[in-house]
């Protein structure tokens, strides 16, 4: 196939452009500066708190703006996953037509899995940049929507002094839309339904849990088969993921409006706007809370995001590690829907410990499990733990060359606004 077809009878089906599947291969390994910026794009008190409790998060060290102060962070920090929400657009050189990603028209797209590393925290009054590109592109079959391309994106994240602070990598898979709504592979699974009982248990996992906080755990007091205790997420309700929007999350580089700036955003990314049963368009997004849409492709019901199930995986790590710990990396897979009605369980034990360049170490594996009994979201992470010896974790030092491109990059930024001020005054 090497032009989109649409049918006779159904004017919304579309499919992989081979142009679409060749440039993404070309732009792999080409990083560009992120020039959109998130729904935030410098980190204050507000953004900090908001963001950690949109996923249900209520660590003193993230929703507190005087807690920190006590810590060895000297400060409120901000929670692992804020690179979700928080970005600042960079001014750039027009990007050359052939390193444009592939706008894969009317194709869907799902987070499958990400890997992430996390070298510095983000403080109050930190503005954060980025810039990304393609890792690795692969054409596969599908069991849900056959025909399928898996891109693995990276983004690197830094501070205004050029330093990095996380890197992701993000692996999406996407699909024809039309071919996951024919095979009906999910029609079998019923909405999730709870007894007043059932959800007092679930309540009670609530009332257990806390962030360990200021009892530090050391790396010498852990060993190999211990547990990570439990925590608990759902069930999942429409009203979670509007909360998780109002974090921060899910608004680049779609944009979702409303009013006047929905109907400029509809002339920019028509293809995004699909008419809902009333014949408004509306965001291809919905997907994640209009259950009548999500039915429309295939699905039993409207799910969540994989980055929300990512950020509740480092909420049980930051639970467990204590104020004084760090999560150096997390590698998660999203392995299963989950859907509105869903409630996970999160479990994890230590597999092993070790000291590296300085740095004492552990290693664990944990997931989350839906009340079918389904790991949704299998994953694995190293902790840097202070040790009796240091008395501090050790955090890792991010690699030189991404500093240099930041630097570049903001050093470019500066040039291009000195430029745009001198035209504006002339």
């Amino acid at each position: 196939m090497t032009t989109a077809e649409k049918s006779q009878e159904d004017s919304e089906i579309y499919t992989f452009l081979d142009s679409d599947i060749q440039r993404a291969k070309d732009i792999c390994g080409i990083y560009h500066a992120v020039t959109q910026r998130e729904q935030f794009s410098r980190a204050t008190p507000d953004v900090i708190r908001n963001f950690a409790r949109s996923y249900g998060d209520d660590n003193p060290l993230f929703v507190d703006e005087d807690y920190g102060q006590n810590t060895r962070w000297g400060a409120q920090i901000a929670p692992p996953m804020i690179n979700i929400a928080l970005r600042k657009d960079l001014l750039a050189d027009k990007m050359p037509r052939e390193h444009r990603r592939p706008a894969f028209r009317g194709i869907h797209v799902f987070v499958s899995g990400s890997q992430t590393d996390w070298y510095r925290p983000v403080y109050d009054g930190d503005t954060i940049y980025a810039f990304h590109g393609f890792e690795k592109v692969e054409l596969k079959e599908s069991e849900f929507a056959g025909r399928s391309l898996f891109v693995t994106r990276i983004h690197v994240q830094f501070n205004q002094r050029a330093e990095v602070v996380q890197a992701q990598r993000v692996l999406t898979i996407h699909t024809e839309r039309h071919e996951s709504k024919k095979r009906k592979k999910y029609d079998a699974i019923e909405a999730a339904t709870y007894t007043p009982d059932e959800i007092a248990a679930i309540d009670e996992l609530y009332a257990a849990e806390a962030p360990r906080g200021q009892q530090t755990r050391y790396w010498d007091d852990v060993q190999a088969g211990d547990s990570l205790g439990d925590l608990v997420k759902g069930p999942l309700t429409a009203t979670d993921m509007m909360v998780f929007h109002s974090g921060g999350y899910g608004f680049a580089p779609y944009t979702p409006s409303a009013g006047r700036l929905g109907y400029k955003n509809r002339q920019r990314i028509a293809a995004f706007y699909i008419p809902n049963e009333q014949g408004v368009p509306d965001v291809a997004q919905r997907i994640h809370w209009d259950s009548e849409y999500a039915r429309s492709i295939g699905l039993p019901a409207a799910y969540d995001y994989g980055m929300m199930r990512d950020c509740w995986l480092t909420h049980y790590l930051t639970d467990w590690i204590g104020d004084e710990g760090w999560i150096e990396s997390m590698s998660s897979q999203m392995r299963k829907f989950n859907y509105l009605g869903d409630t996970h369980y999160f479990t994890g034990e230590v597999t092993g410990k070790r000291v590296e360049g300085g740095r004492h170490l552990v290693d664990v594996e944990f997931r989350g499990t839906s009340q079918r009994g389904e790991v949704t979201c299998p994953a694995t992470a190293t902790i840097s733990l202070p040790s009796r010896e240091t008395g501090l974790a050790i955090l890792p030092t991010a690699p030189a060359e991404w500093e240099l491109i930041a630097a570049q990059m903001l050093k470019r930024h500066g040039e291009l606004r000195a430029e745009k001020r001198r035209s504006a005054q002339a």
